[in-house]
């Protein structure tokens, strides 16, 4: 009988562990992918600097090679900013380790957040500076890397925000 159990134990475990391992590597991948297409596309059909209206007055398609960081941060360091977005994904790792373990959506948020950090940062490594296209009124423009780590954020905050003990609407 404590065989079974532990047997089943085992088995659950296991099954767990593979499941966390797709819910991080599934989006992982699918941010990494997406990003990496859509920035060939933009290199193989847009001159620098070039916009091209998706949406009028909404969203324009735009290549810009951005050597800062987020919002022109820390200038044109880009061996700098690849240690830091190494150093923030381990460090985010390190400080979610209960919640990646307890929470599925903080799970595929990390992944998120992992795979557009690998798009940005192959970038930095390749180019020298990350490519940008995306444009919307008033706001910098931005990739799908940076729009997968703005939502990872989100779905890994998600659990913390919501309070488990909270009463049920009747």
């Amino acid at each position: 009988m404590t065989t079974t159990r532990t047997a089943r134990r085992r088995a659950n475990s296991r099954a767990s562990a593979g499941s966390i391992f797709e819910r991080i590597a599934v989006p992982l991948a699918a941010a990494g992918i997406l990003d990496l297409v859509s920035k060939r596309a933009i290199l193989a059909s847009y001159a620098v600097d070039e916009r091209r209206s998706i949406v009028p007055r909404l969203l324009d398609f735009t290549y810009v090679r951005n050597a800062h960081g987020a919002m022109g941060l820390f200038g044109d360091r880009p061996a700098l900013l690849v240690a830091l977005a190494v150093g923030a994904l381990a460090l985010l790792w390190y400080l979610l380790r209960t919640t990646l373990a307890a929470s599925p959506l903080a799970q595929v948020g990390f992944g998120l957040v992992a795979g557009g950090a690998l798009g940005n940062v192959t970038d930095r490594l390749v180019h020298g500076y990350v490519i940008d296209f995306i444009a919307v009124p008033h706001f910098y423009v931005f990739n799908v890397a940076d729009a997968a780590i703005t939502i990872g954020l989100i779905l890994i905050a998600a659990p913390t925000l919501v309070r488990r003990d909270a009463p049920a609407s009747a």
